[in-house]
């Protein structure tokens, strides 16, 4: 691999031929089309390439390697998160909810990428300085802007709801996952265990949920929306305060 290849796939200029064949658009949509449906191990620079009806030599000549892949779609995810332009709140508590809500959304349209884009193969890193990380960036500051808030604090700020988001969806996901492989044996024996435990009175507090409607509630997919809106409000006060 030449020196150039070997360096992030945003410092290198796109094939200089007059009408690409491909974008980068399109091969980042072609492999996101392909991880919603197959599951995030189904991509590959072949698969691409046979999606994109091209030989994968001639998909080499866009992208360097099965990191660059990535990189792109690391990078087409965080477009989809952006507020379109001239629609971002003036202040700054909606602005701010606005992005984390936008950036759930794309998120949970693509349930894989939480776990499988992050720290492979340097996507998670090189992913952020694309065009589209850096223009989620800019519009994250412009969003903090006016906040009564030091620069520090403002960063904090946008690192802690980023963290929120990402958690978020991770356990919606992990949650999904439970309720779809869970068979009712399955359900019954964990309840019957459960139950057990919940006999030998060592556990009070858990023991005083069982009849709680709140706690009952926590399983509830309904519930997803109300309880991430809870815990961004819940953030931004805190920050406000």
């Amino acid at each position: 691999m030449s020196a150039t290849a070997s360096q992030p796939i945003w410092t290198r200029p796109e094939p200089g031929t007059r009408k690409p064949r491909f974008s980068r658009a399109q091969i980042a949509a072609a492999a996101l089309a392909i991880a919603d449906s197959e599951g995030f191990e189904a991509v590959s620079i072949r698969r691409v390439a046979a999606e994109l009806g091209a030989g994968t030599m001639t998909l080499y000549r866009y992208i360097g390697a099965k990191a660059d892949l990535i990189t792109l779609m690391d990078d087409a995810i965080m477009g989809e998160s952006l507020i379109p332009d001239g629609q971002l709140p003036d202040d700054w508590r909606a602005a701010v909810a606005a992005i984390a809500r936008a950036t759930r959304t794309a998120l949970m349209r693509h349930p894989w990428a939480v776990q499988a884009l992050q720290g492979r193969s340097g996507a998670g890193q090189e992913g952020a300085f694309g065009p589209n990380g850096i223009r989620h960036f800019e519009q994250s500051l412009a969003a903090v802007a006016s906040a009564p808030l030091d620069t520090t604090a403002k960063l904090d700020l946008l690192t802690i709801v980023d963290d929120y988001v990402f958690g978020h969806v991770l356990r919606a996901g992990e949650q999904e996952v439970r309720s779809a492989s869970a068979t009712p044996e399955d359900t019954a024996a964990i309840a019957g265990y459960i139950e057990g435990l919940l006999t030998t009175g060592d556990y009070p507090h858990i023991s005083g949920l069982a009849g709680d409607p709140a706690a009952a509630s926590l399983a509830d997919p309904a519930q997803l929306d109300r309880r991430f809106e809870r815990g961004l409000a819940a953030l931004l006060d805190g920050a406000a305060g």
